[in-house]
């Protein structure tokens, strides 16, 4: 499927969305490890509501998920982005880009200033994340640094730097 970001509708999640984005999270990675940590965010301290969103088929089917949970840079409040999953029928169609930019937006809305993650190098300066490490950022567990991302949501305010901390349900 060639499709666009703009082409998919995007919306927060709903508890009726459950069961289907833990089973497209489940499918995108093919094993149970990223659905068990969704889990454990959503029952976790660092769930915010409104921040977990979906693109859906015309039929209203989640088939792209992101997930924006409370991490900090110090004592600095920001927001850990991941899992990101697609279902594995709908990858490179642009509803995970859709599912980001629209979890994005709603940040920046709701006052959020910042957003990091670990993902692959190639797939998030598009939305303007860059390498941490370059703004001082200490993201406390091995992964190759080209994988540890950061955004600023407002131009305004630059990345502080410091060590991150992460809801718990990520396990550092």
């Amino acid at each position: 499927m060639s499709s666009s970001a703009s082409s998919w509708l995007t919306r927060p999640e709903t508890d009726a969305d459950v069961p289907a984005v833990q089973a497209l999270t489940r499918a995108a990675f093919g094993r149970p490890a990223e659905a068990d940590l969704l889990a454990a965010l959503r029952s976790g301290e660092g769930w915010i509501d409104g921040l977990s969103f979906v693109a859906t088929d015309p039929a209203g089917t989640p088939v792209g998920h992101v997930v924006l949970s409370r991490a900090f840079i110090g004592d600095v409040p920001a927001l850990a982005m991941g899992p990101v999953s697609v279902h594995p029928d709908h990858q490179r169609s642009g509803a995970g880009s859709a599912a980001v930019l629209a979890a994005l937006d709603a940040a920046r809305r709701g006052g959020e200033r910042f957003v990091v993650l670990r993902g692959h190098p190639s797939s998030y300066p598009r939305f303007g994340f860059v390498r941490a490490s370059a703004h001082g950022l200490v993201l406390g567990v091995e992964a190759p640094d080209e994988a540890w991302m950061a955004l600023s949501l407002d131009r305004r305010h630059p990345l502080p730097s410091g060590t991150v901390r992460w809801a718990a349900a990520f396990g550092s």
